[in-house]
């Protein structure tokens, strides 16, 4: 058994779950599917690896670890739903043994980002998200090569207007991330990855 592997059978088990070696199973060859090159459990790696910094902030640190190993679970390229039956997975799998089903399925669906979670454990799981936005310039870009792998379903213009109208969204946010934790880490370097891409001038 790996690190990884033992430590979401530890957090599921300790959650209250059933079969968590079977849940593992299935959540391992979901992020492993060949149509993924970002939305993978690298990405849930980092994203845990985040948590763990910030984790003496975050009111309910468990329950946005859950919700961070499954926002992504379910991946169709282009599809609208991905963070809803990404949530539908989990409460399958929780079945009513997890107390906190509700909650984490709430902090899946706030990982689409349309508007500024209510609850702070929603706006952590958000940021954490994002967090890779902030990562130096060559992680960045190696993140945006894997992401663009991902679209085969896109020709070259189209996934450049897509990508403009996502990252246009975030830099013009008057704050990319919502705690004040993960504004103080990621977003100057967040803004400056975002404004290089797509091409902007940098601020005076």
């Amino acid at each position: 058994m790996n690190r990884t592997q033992a430590r979401f059978i530890a957090l599921w088990l300790r959650s209250g779950g059933a079969g968590a070696e079977t849940v593992y199973a299935d959540l391992a060859r979901c992020y492993g599917e060949p149509v993924r090159h970002y939305h993978t459990l690298r990405h849930v790696r980092r994203c845990l690896r985040e948590l763990d910094l910030a984790r003496d902030a975050i009111p309910d640190p468990d329950v946005v670890e859950l919700a961070l190993w499954c926002h992504d679970v379910i991946y169709v390229p282009g599809a609208w739903d991905n963070e809803q039956r990404s949530a539908d997975w989990f409460r399958c799998r929780a079945d009513d043994r997890i107390a906190a089903c509700d909650r984490i399925c709430h902090i899946i669906l706030a990982t689409k980002h349309r508007r500024v979670p209510d609850r702070l454990d929603d706006r952590f799981a958000c940021d954490i998200d994002l967090a890779v936005l902030g990562a130096p310039r060559s992680r960045f870009r190696e993140d945006g090569v894997r992401l663009r792998a991902e679209r085969s379903d896109l020709d070259d213009r189209a996934y450049d207007l897509h990508e403009r109208m996502i990252l246009g969204s975030l830099l013009a946010r008057p704050r990319i991330y919502h705690t004040d934790f993960f504004y103080a880490r990621c977003e100057t370097r967040a803004r400056g990855n975002l404004t290089w891409r797509l091409g902007l001038p940098v601020p005076g």
